[in-house]
């Protein structure tokens, strides 16, 4: 049975599984509580929240369990030859895209968008092992099934470090690699991150609500500006918490924490055989798992901004596009300014 949805201001939040935040009286941001907001109910693969265009399944399996994987497979009205393949991010789903997909729709471009395993519309079998190259592997098939041989791949935060293991496992259907605010570009573990047991991170899933989700992002991905655009993303991650089958949900965010931390792919950046871009909102603080590390290193520890030049020193071709106003999603956070140049970077030469 669902449990009473309440507030419990002290609870790490969704990024860094075990996530310290300040408190309202400290960040001068009014308390919400769960009474000021109309939660709906959109089913732990979110049946009852509207996705902007048509969505399809892939039926596939893991291990012993059936599983479909949704997606969006959308057409231009003119087609310019080329496809971008859209990986979101762990608190995100492929909705969330939507703003970015009808800037390139109108440009010609095929948009493919999935919702990975464990998120969303997809299933989240509960036996599953979760990893990047079963995601990449889930996303290469997705491809094959409708027919595309090569695209460019977009991938925001998670979905970045989901685009680079893909692009690792599958340069050949890589026509470029677009990462925004990815997560990835450092090995938190080898700075020091201590692994939480999955039952721990399972239990932080289980007490958290609209307020807390809200203020993570606030804190983390807004900088502190918040725009009612972003409560409806918000509405959506609640929406699967408030459901009676709620613990498929909170299983599936657990595994993926777990998946982030343990399984680095910043080692085999030299190996890229595929041109990167990296677009950073530079105002972002993401540092996945900061909120479980011991006090004396959380202080060392640095954001997605601070990092990426380094990261992309060690790939083979890459460069740096900067969203100096902007923090973890641009693309949300300021659609037309990311749409334009998106579509400017990909018009150029790659790097």
């Amino acid at each position: 049975m669902r449990r009473a949805l309440t507030i419990v201001l002290a609870i790490p939040l969704l990024l860094g599984p075990l996530t310290e935040r300040a408190s309202a009286q400290e960040t001068g941001v009014p308390h919400i509580s769960v009474q000021d907001i109309k939660l709906e109910d959109f089913g732990s693969n979110l049946e009852r929240f509207p996705y902007p265009w048509k969505v399809e399944s892939m039926d596939l399996k893991l291990g012993a369990e059936e599983a479909a994987m949704a997606y969006m497979d959308v057409l231009p009205d003119k087609p310019n030859g080329h496809a971008v393949v859209l990986l979101h991010g762990k608190n995100f789903c492929g909705a969330t895209w939507e703003d970015t997909a009808r800037t390139l729709l109108s440009a010609g471009y095929r948009v493919l968008i999935p919702d990975q395993l464990g998120f969303c519309k997809s299933s989240k079998p509960a036996s599953a092992q979760y990893s990047f190259a079963m995601m990449a592997d889930a996303t290469h098939r997705l491809m094959e099934k409708v027919g595309l041989e090569k695209a460019i791949v977009l991938g925001h935060s998670t979905g970045g470090m989901l685009g680079l293991r893909f692009a690792l496992m599958f340069p050949q259907s890589v026509e470029r690699l677009v990462l925004v605010n990815p997560l990835g570009l450092v090995d938190r573990m080898a700075e020091g991150v201590p692994y939480v047991p999955l039952e721990k991170l399972l239990a932080a899933e289980r007490v958290k609500g609209y307020a807390e989700m809200r203020q993570y992002q606030l804190d983390t991905y807004y900088h502190g500006d918040w725009n009612p655009r972003y409560d409806r993303w918000v509405k959506m991650l609640a929406g699967q918490y408030a459901a009676a089958d709620q613990d498929a949900a909170e299983l599936a965010q657990a595994k993926t924490s777990e998946m982030i931390l343990t399984q680095p792919v910043s080692y085999e950046f030299g190996n890229l055989k595929v041109p990167v871009t990296l677009m950073i909102g530079m105002r972002d603080t993401t540092v996945f798992g900061k909120g479980q590390a011991p006090a004396e290193l959380r202080a060392k520890l640095k954001p997605i901004p601070q990092v990426a030049a380094q990261a992309a020193a060690a790939m083979p071709s890459a460069r740096i596009i900067e969203f100096p106003d902007y923090g973890h999603s641009p693309q949300v956070e300021a659609p037309e300014v990311f749409g334009a140049k998106l579509l400017e970077t990909l018009s150029s030469p790659a790097p």
